[in-house]
């Protein structure tokens, strides 16, 4: 446990452009239903972590006066989700569209990855420990 006494993360908003298109998106790739939803965001729980979809829009009252970036200037972070088979999961995301970044490719650490963007730009990582 750190300092603050905080266990783990919680949520992660994530400042979209296009609220429906990113709903649909959570919906069809990850195979996700929104567990909260208004005019403004929907909300994801992925296994003990929950992902905010946020219009950006609304992003400033959380960021002010910092400043709110659009999807244009480019990555700032990639999600990992650990998976047990990159290879078919590539072809799944592949029959339902998705383009991939990059990959499927094995990484000198000892691990392979692909990776793949939302509709807000979000580099999301699936990686699959090599034995």
């Amino acid at each position: 446990m750190n300092q603050w006494g905080a266990k783990n993360i919680d949520v992660i908003t994530l400042f979209v452009e296009d609220l429906p298109e990113a709903k649909s998106f959570y919906e069809r790739v990850f195979g996700l239903s929104s567990v909260y939803e208004d005019d403004n965001s929907a909300v994801y729980n992925f296994g003990n972590m929950s992902v905010n979809l946020l219009k950006i829009t609304e992003a400033d009252e959380l960021t002010h006066p910092a400043p709110v970036a659009d999807r244009g200037a480019g990555a700032r972070f990639v999600f990992t989700i650990r998976v047990d088979d990159v290879d078919a999961l590539c072809r799944e995301l592949n029959s339902a569209g998705v383009a991939l970044l990059n990959g499927p490719m094995d990484r000198p650490w000892g691990i392979r990855t692909a990776s793949f963007q939302d509709p807000g730009g979000h580099i999301w990582e699936i990686a699959q420990e090599l034995r």
